[in-house]
């Protein structure tokens, strides 16, 4: 800085506000300070900053898997807010995995980051209560924390389910199968209440068989969708529980010789294209990262308020292969 500001014939002070965005400098000076910064490439020192005031411009996001195409809009949100604020957006994949989680968040924590947007994989998170009371401002997203009260934004995973599964109710459908994600996760356990509060509203029973909850590889998923479509009495639709499996369901229903219809959780790429296109229940990943992320930046503005549970509608998009009618045998 003292090279800038004999470079420019000014002061430290002057150099310092140019730098740091501050007012009280003439268009003139200030041209001269940035000629000798790009002169003499010159850097601000952020590790300086940070002892200063206290606060690094950084949030941490830790994600279950940025290969997942539900996150990418998620993530991008999340940046761009954070942007806006001029904060840093660092982040990370739990991999569905809570002691990868855990180390994930408290490394973040470790580096200082002023916040943090976590969607949990694990159920208890009282690990953060030390970090969080230390002042780094936490929110969750898309599942709630465990053994904590903190901030959450999610998508109406019960109400989205409930009205995805009444529309092949009122396509003609009785024998509905859902497959969803493992059962301690808790988008899951809330689309299968959707589901069978589907089934109960409409006076339907609900077999044990039509109902599988697990991994999502593509392996379990299709064997789970092969058991309810065999037999003298298959399922005739089949509800998926998120995006990853309606697409192996898709590829299951595909090798069959009778139409099945189907609705999916979660929107994904060419869905629209198939024939028939697929009708999910879509949800808004990008608003649930901007809505976060502005809940994030309230709490680190010392706005005084209570943790709070954000809840964010969603939208059936017929496209076709939920309305396909049942078909016997």
């Amino acid at each position: 800085m003292k090279d800038v500001a004999a470079r420019a014939g000014v002061g430290l002070k002057t150099v310092s506000r140019v730098v740091n965005g501050e007012p009280g400098v003439t268009p003139d000076t200030e041209r001269r300070v940035q000629t000798a910064i790009e002169e003499l490439g010159f850097r601000r020192n952020d590790s300086a900053r940070v002892l200063r005031k206290g606060r690094t411009a950084t949030v941490g996001l830790v994600l279950e898997d940025l290969a997942d195409p539900f996150y990418g809009p998620l993530n991008r949100a999340v940046e761009e807010v954070a942007r806006t604020h001029g904060a840093l957006l660092i982040n990370g994949s739990s991999a569905e995995d809570p002691d990868r989680e855990r180390e994930l968040a408290l490394a973040l924590c470790a580096r200082r980051v002023d916040g943090l947007i976590v969607i949990p994989a694990g159920d208890d998170h009282r690990y953060l209560e030390p970090e969080i009371r230390a002042g780094v401002a936490t929110v969750f997203v898309d599942r709630p924390a465990g053994g904590i009260e903190a901030d959450v934004v999610l998508s109406d995973s019960f109400g989205g389910a409930r009205d995805g599964v009444a529309h092949l109710i009122a396509a003609g459908h009785r024998r509905i199968g859902f497959i969803g994600d493992h059962p301690r996760i808790h988008t899951a356990t809330e689309r299968l209440r959707g589901y069978r509060e589907a089934m109960a509203g409409a006076g339907l029973p609900v077999s044990r068989a039509w109902v599988s909850l697990g991994s999502t590889a593509p392996e379990r998923v299709a064997a789970a969708a092969g058991a309810m479509l065999a037999g003298p009495e298959p399922v005739t639709a089949v509800f998926a529980g998120n995006n990853r499996v309606t697409v192996t369901v898709v590829r299951v229903l595909a090798a069959l010789p009778r139409p099945v219809a189907l609705v999916g959780f979660d929107d994904f790429e060419l869905a629209d294209l198939l024939r028939p296109g697929v009708t999910v229940v879509a949800q808004d990943p990008a608003a649930l990262g901007r809505v976060a992320t502005d809940r994030l930046f309230q709490r680190l503005a010392g706005t005084p308020l209570p943790p709070t549970r954000i809840e964010l509608p969603t939208r059936l998009v017929p496209r076709g292969s939920g309305e396909i009618p049942p078909v016997s045998g």
